[in-house]
């Protein structure tokens, strides 16, 4: 089943509630539902992680965190789907969020050089804002809602493939 490959790359429950920065979550952590692996648990993960990691704001992982409470999806694997957008992914991820809310509002894409400067920093961002929010949130709702039926479809896919493979080893052979 896919609950023993996910189970390898989890971390381990009691690690998670103790954790320093979620002991304010207190005794909302302390549901197993949150934690067990189940077709709805994962694939609301899969929804929430994947919505989150389009969010082109800091603390993807606590609002991923806190949205999974709210759905009562799977903690683990929504927290660790924000990670689609890492250090090497985000610049093209937020580009093509980027172009895309440009496309969407209709308006000319800004050629905008980047400076790891404040001033820059602050001037470039209040210039592309707007679009790369809205396109970030258009992304985060499709790509996540196809997340969301994939998980669903491949779960449904590996159990009934699991459940053929007994099959085939219980029926006598001619």
């Amino acid at each position: 089943m896919p609950r023993k490959l996910i189970k390898k790359y989890m971390p381990d429950e009691s690690s998670v509630r103790n954790h320093k920065h979620l002991s304010w979550l207190g005794s909302h952590l302390h549901d197993p539902g949150l934690w067990h692996l189940t077709r709805k648990s994962v694939s609301k993960a899969f929804l929430v992680g994947i919505f989150c990691a389009f969010l082109p704001l800091p603390l993807q992982m606590l609002i991923a965190a806190i949205l999974a409470l709210l759905v009562r999806s799977n903690i683990p694997i929504s927290v660790g789907l924000v990670w689609i957008t890492n250090p090497l992914t985000i610049p093209p991820i937020f580009y093509f969020t980027y172009v895309v809310g440009t496309y969407l509002l209709n308006t000319p894409q800004l050629a905008v050089e980047m400076h790891f400067t404040y001033e820059s920093l602050s001037r470039d961002i209040s210039a592309i804002w707007w679009p790369l929010l809205v396109g970030s949130l258009f992304c985060g709702v499709i790509f996540s809602v196809i997340g969301y039926f994939a998980a669903n479809l491949f779960w449904i896919w590996h159990v009934r493939r699991s459940w053929s493979g007994r099959r085939k080893k219980q029926s006598p052979p001619n």
